[in-house]
């Protein structure tokens, strides 16, 4: 097992159901195509499901499949809450409370044993996971360059600019991978969709890696995942391997 600590990218949306799930899972596919043991991790995760055997996070599977089954499938979203509400809100609805540490400390499973951990969030950087908290607060925290998943619709130049503001002017700023541009399934095309990638390259620093489509199944052209990983910045390695 290498020592060196697993390199990572964190997939942040510009809004809610712009296909977080869907990019994670195809670069999860790719990096395990290429060899990599890959780790996913979505922290905290709400609007699921009732199973026989308690709630179900159909995003956590489907990125746990992608990446090859790694570890256990409870490891990857191990708060999960059933309203379709903002992740604390949703907990106050079931009588509970996030744990702000869980959050945080349930990275470190995959730690040791992965090469590389992708980390989901939920919803975009300003949605909140307690009172005072933010996804943006957990990309910090972790300190794996975003990947940003903008709709390839009409208004995606201002939507990708502003998570781009946000990311840099919070606390001491994220660093940005890139943009995937995705065409949401079931949605009539405008005729922004086929200049939009040109139109955010122009206006943006970080580039526009992809832009794909609901029947994708390999980026053209090809995106070295790796190559835009790297390691945490902020990851408490003393944690890591603790918990089993």
């Amino acid at each position: 097992m290498s020592s060196k600590p697993p390199r990572g990218l964190f997939i942040t949306g510009t809004d809610t159901a712009v296909g977080k799930t869907y990019v994670t899972a195809l670069v999860a596919h790719w990096l395990v195509e290429a060899g990599h043991r890959v780790g996913v991790y979505k922290p905290v995760a709400s609007g699921c499901t009732a199973g026989e055997f308690g709630l179900i996070c159909d995003d956590a599977q489907t990125i746990w499949r992608a990446a090859g089954s790694p570890g256990e499938l409870a490891r990857v979203c191990p708060q999960m809450f059933a309203a379709p509400l903002a992740p604390h809100l949703a907990a106050a609805r079931e009588g509970k409370q996030i744990d702000a540490r869980l959050l945080r400390d349930g990275l470190s499973y995959w730690l040791d044993r992965s090469d590389i951990v992708l980390v989901e969030g939920a919803g975009g950087l300003m949605s909140p996971v307690g009172e005072d908290e933010y996804v943006a607060d957990l990309a910090l925290d972790f300190g794996f360059p975003l990947v940003v998943v903008a709709p390839n619709v009409l208004g995606a130049i201002n939507q990708v600019l502003q998570t781009l503001i946000v990311a840099a002017t919070f606390r001491d700023g994220l660093d940005v991978a890139g943009i995937v541009l995705n065409r949401l399934p079931n949605r009539a095309a405008d005729p922004s969709t086929a200049s939009n990638r040109q139109d955010v390259a122009q206006r943006t620093v970080p580039p526009v890696l992809a832009d794909i489509g609901p029947n994708t199944t390999r980026f053209d052209p090809a995106v070295d995942w790796w190559a835009w990983s790297r390691e945490g910045r902020g990851i408490r390695r003393e944690t890591a391997g603790s918990d089993g």
